[in-house]
């Protein structure tokens, strides 16, 4: 019988007991990981930045930071969300980041499984593909190319085209940066510039907001520090 990946969990709330209950559930749950349990806010945000969950349980109204404007800060991360909370009228805002489901408080077992099921619906076929595949195919002139992702060093916009630099030398693709990075592993690859995706098993180093990749110096864009620094495990460069 074929084993489906985990799903790996985190859930935030200000209130411990309401971590407690949330965290009890995923634990009780088949196909659930329990990552993180805790009402840190900067813990979570921390953790989502360094891809180590795919779902996240997310409290709304929180003393810090509101569920809202955490979903704001990471809304770069591959991770869904489910909303929590006692007062119905953020339901609107948080549908407008495409959330997976909300769950109003006192949450009972029954509804929690109904949004689980909603969300392994989602994100069990994602997790499946990142895991399991190693490779991408992509267009070049009028064939389809197999290109193992070990053998990509980056990726370089280049007006409408994407140059894949690879250790079988650069390789030119008629696609868009946005969907190549939908389709890379988050496990390996990391955007940190509008031209440049990196996989960071190829890093030879860092410097001066730079990153050097086969004796190349690729430039660490302004909006993306943050999540490089928090992806490569820095606190400056």
């Amino acid at each position: 019988m074929e084993t489906k990946p985990l799903i790996r969990c985190i859930v935030l709330d200000d209130e411990f007991l309401a971590v407690k209950l949330l965290s009890g559930y995923v634990s009780q749950t088949a196909g659930l990981e329990l990552v993180l349990g805790t009402t840190n806010a900067m813990e979570t945000i921390a953790a989502i930045q360094k891809e180590v969950a795919d779902l996240l349980f997310l409290d709304v109204q929180m003393p810090e930071i509101t569920g809202i404007e955490l979903m704001r800060i990471t809304r770069n991360s591959a991770a869904k969300v489910i909303l929590t909370t006692a007062y119905a009228q953020y339901a609107i805002d948080g549908y407008e980041h495409d959330i997976i489901d909300y769950l109003w408080k006192p949450i009972t077992l029954e509804r929690f499984l109904i949004a689980v099921n909603k969300a392994k619906a989602r994100l069990q076929p994602l997790v499946k593909q990142e895991q399991s595949r190693d490779f991408l195919l992509i267009k070049t002139e009028y064939r389809l190319q197999k290109m193992p992702f070990h053998s990509i060093f980056y990726l370089e916009a280049l007006g409408d085209y994407i140059a894949f630099h690879t250790s079988q030398g650069k390789i030119l693709s008629l696609e868009r940066m946005k969907n190549m990075e939908e389709q890379l592993p988050q496990r390996n690859f990391l955007r940190i510039h509008k031209s440049f995706i990196i996989n960071i098993d190829h890093i030879n180093y860092v410097e001066r907001g730079r990153i050097i990749i086969n004796r190349e110096y690729l430039p660490v864009g302004e909006t993306y520090k943050e999540n490089v620094r928090a992806k490569l495990g820095i606190k400056s460069y």
